[in-house]
């Protein structure tokens, strides 16, 4: 056998354990940024519920921003408020600290600093004003500092801020910001 053809043939085996072990280094490098993304930069959570809809939907699916996030006035959070419930809500920010909320129940409409919200995500199909229930404590208030006022896009079928249950949200309590629906794929949209 000549010398050439023993060396290709040597070194077949090892180029075969070389490509597997590149890919096995890859494929680990990989994982361990998804898991660090995951864990710190983002998160992924189910919608349980239907207080979000028309703008999600039971079980979507969405990524939301962890880090480097202040709430914002529109934005979709999810929160987690141990005493109002164990698991994750889905709610829009409505005001954020020192602003003025009145909310004008028979006219549907609610007033951020004297200006009436454009609001054509909420969900109006069932009625044209919204329900005030018993335990819904705010009408006209100010929001505390460190603190958001939140509402669910069903405005008739969202236990939100509205009632003492929950109240005003300590911005400690805010998981991060929806950023988009990922699953299923007939609902995905951006959520910013």
């Amino acid at each position: 056998m000549s010398r050439r053809k023993r060396i290709i043939q040597e070194t077949e085996p090892d180029s075969w354990k070389r490509d597997c072990y590149d890919w096995l280094q890859m494929l680990t490098f990989v994982l361990v940024g998804v898991v660090l993304v995951f864990t710190f930069l983002g998160m992924v959570i189910g919608v349980s519920g239907t207080s979000m809809y028309p703008t999600l939907h039971h079980q979507d699916i969405m990524v939301i921003q962890r880090v480097g996030y202040t709430p914002a006035q529109g934005d979709v959070v999810v929160l987690r408020k141990d005493s109002f419930l164990e698991e994750a809500i889905v709610k829009r920010v409505i005001a954020v600290a020192g602003q003025e909320v009145e909310i004008d129940y028979d006219a549907n409409t609610v007033y951020v600093d004297g200006v009436a919200l454009d609001e054509p995500y909420i969900n109006q199909e069932d009625e044209d004003v919204m329900v005030e229930r018993s335990g819904m404590v705010y009408r006209e208030f100010t929001v505390p500092k460190g603190c958001i006022f939140v509402m669910g896009d069903n405005r008739n079928g969202s236990t939100d801020s509205r009632y003492a249950e929950l109240g005003m949200v300590d911005t400690g309590y805010v998981l991060g910001r929806a950023l988009c629906v990922a699953f299923p794929f007939s609902h995905i949209q951006s959520l910013l």
